[in-house]
């Protein structure tokens, strides 16, 4: 059997906003393993070998290593599957078939980050998307305000954080990210962190702001998909539901540049004499290409770019007290 014809579209990239638009390149999967690889390495897979053109290299990739997995969705059991609530929406429209699911574990977060992560999982928790039906999630659960029940979180402000009410409901932004793109939907609307975040890789994350960015997808499929929700402990579980099984996606990612934190030093009076305190760890900064691969039952495997995502570098700051006195 010949292999599938290539077929290029433009990619569209807005302002860090990723849109499902891109270069597309469909190759048969039996047309054997050197007319995948060929592909493949011509769509940047072959990472060592174009890491000596553009500076980055292998050892530069070691932040992926705390997130094996991550780049496919999750099979494990959810914690609302005996749920009746659960039950009765998927029943009511006719939503048997788990789509995609995913999780991801926040690392110590903050009182009000976990509280509105949880708040807004509920909130999403049987949202219902009608076929042809664009999802906005600023529209379904925001705004993030104390009147709706938030708190005070933290949110990345260019390379610095800062708190704002409603700090944390990105977690919920890049949920969808992962289990709309695992479920082959069409991503409209994605904006990428200033910096990169400690649950997901790089690439995978998606960010909203009340009224500046937001995170939508077209429902493409025939039927409804349903989105369930639910924070357990310090884990958020993700999932869709309709009523046709998607292919088989795997995330992919190639780091462009990578810029590597400094260091600030500040005077702190209340500091022992001759002491630091560190306040901030440092974040290296990223520029990082990521796609996906689709692989229908058929066969067939279809290369689909997902944009470029950018990450500022943060300092590390570190405190002095005063000299000590010899």
């Amino acid at each position: 059997m010949k292999p599938s014809k290539t077929i290029l579209l433009p990619l569209i990239v807005l302002l860090g906003t990723s849109l499902a638009l891109g270069w597309h390149l469909a190759v048969n999967k039996h047309a054997g393993p050197g007319a995948i690889t060929a592909a493949l390495n011509n769509s940047g897979r072959d990472v060592k070998k174009e890491s000596k053109e553009d500076g980055v290299k292998p050892k530069d990739y070691a932040i992926y290593e705390q997130f094996k997995g991550m780049e496919k969705p999750y099979e494990g059991p959810l914690p609302w599957e005996k749920n009746a609530r659960f039950r009765e929406t998927i029943k009511k429209h006719n939503t048997p078939v788990l789509m995609a699911a995913y999780r991801a574990t926040l690392h110590d977060p903050l009182p009000g980050e976990g509280y509105n992560i949880g708040l807004a999982a509920k909130q999403l928790a049987g949202t219902v998307v009608r076929p042809g039906e664009i999802f906005s999630q600023n529209r379904t659960i925001g705004p993030y305000t104390e009147y709706r029940g938030y708190q005070s979180g933290p949110t990345y402000m260019g390379n610095r954080y800062t708190t704002t009410v409603g700090g944390g409901v990105c977690k919920i932004a890049t949920m969808l990210y992962n289990v709309v793109t695992f479920s082959d939907l069409k991503v409209i609307m994605r904006s990428s962190h200033s910096m990169t975040v400690p649950y997901v890789p790089p690439g995978q994350d998606a960010t909203v702001y009340y009224g500046a960015r937001d995170f939508r997808f077209l429902n493409n499929t025939e039927g409804p998909v349903v989105i369930w929700s639910q924070k357990v402990g310090d884990t958020l579980y993700m999932a869709l539901y309709g009523t046709t099984k998607p292919p088989k996606v795997t995330w992919h990612h190639k780091i462009i540049k990578r810029t590597r934190y400094w260091t600030e030093y500040r005077y702190n009076p209340e500091l022992p004499p001759g002491t630091e305190k560190v306040i901030a760890p440092g974040q290296d900064g990223y520029v990082v290409k990521s796609w996906v691969t689709v692989e229908a039952p058929g066969g067939t495997v279809t290369l689909k770019q997902k944009g470029t995502s950018w990450y500022n570098a943060s300092p590390r700051i570190i405190e002095r007290g005063p000299r000590k006195q010899q």
